[in-house]
């Protein structure tokens, strides 16, 4: 485990809220909430996108926010509507919230909370709206466990979206990212479309088409400790389709 960068004040003291969504994640968020909240940023907030997990994460969250009222949220959504709108539903409550910024993260540890004050570092150290933590820019790891079928998707699919859309950025399915808040209304969630992982191509997408400067840091991606991948075959069919259709939707996208 990393240690995490000590920000200087006020740098410390930014707005940060963490959204993370979640769907059978009961074994998993007490740990992330722990190692979110031991960071050195009184700032963070966390809100926690749940999509009536059958699992109980729903009422583990509740008891989360209850023993810390001050820090997070938790957001119950009707059913399982995919990751895309849940993404699209928290990070608006946070911005209508008052975050300065946005960070984005996966509930099964397999992105280290640690690295997130390094990350809003180099955010306010740019004139970046969107710093990423990366698979595969120089330092940037994946675990030895992870499978090598997933290896092998993400790598085709990075290469395939590449292909199609030409966005330079080395991880463009990538999940761990902090946005400014301005950049985030500029892109305006009323224009994103997608449901699932496609999610996040879409918002890298819109992100370079309105000019905003995006900077990838190396991180370790972790294997999952808890519970299974949320990857289906329809998510799958969406996250190759979309391209296209992002290709088609924002080819003449203007502020």
């Amino acid at each position: 485990m990393i240690e995490p960068v000590q920000l200087p004040s006020p740098w410390r003291d930014a707005r940060l809220t963490v959204v993370v969504p979640t769907y059978n994640e009961a074994g998993n968020l007490p740990a992330l909430v722990e190692r979110l909240l031991a960071l050195p940023l009184p700032g963070l907030r966390i809100l926690v996108a749940d999509d009536n997990s059958p699992d109980g994460t729903g009422e583990v969250a509740d008891k989360l926010a209850i023993e810390h009222p001050d820090r997070i949220e938790v957001v119950h959504r009707a059913g399982k509507e995919g990751l895309g709108r849940a993404y699209v539903d928290g990070i608006g409550r946070a911005l209508d919230g008052g975050a300065e910024y946005v960070a984005q993260m996966d509930a099964d540890l397999s992105h280290p909370p640690e690295a997130l004050p390094g990350m809003l570092g180099a955010l306010l150290s740019t004139q970046a709206g969107v710093v990423i933590g990366s698979r595969y820019v120089p330092g940037g790891e994946l675990d030895e466990n992870w499978p090598l079928y997933r290896r092998a998707l993400s790598g085709w699919a990075n290469l395939y979206v590449h292909t199609l859309l030409r966005v330079r950025i080395r991880d463009l399915t990538a999940g761990f990212k902090i946005w400014r808040a301005d950049a985030l209304r500029d892109i305006g969630l009323d224009r994103v479309q997608s449901n699932g992982y496609s999610f996040q191509v879409e918002m890298h997408y819109l992100a370079t088409k309105l000019g905003h400067t995006i900077l990838e840091v190396p991180i370790r991606f972790e294997e999952r400790r808890d519970g299974e991948s949320k990857m289906t075959t329809a998510t799958k069919i969406e996250s190759a389709l979309m391209p296209f259709r992002l290709r088609n939707k924002h080819r003449n996208i203007t502020r």
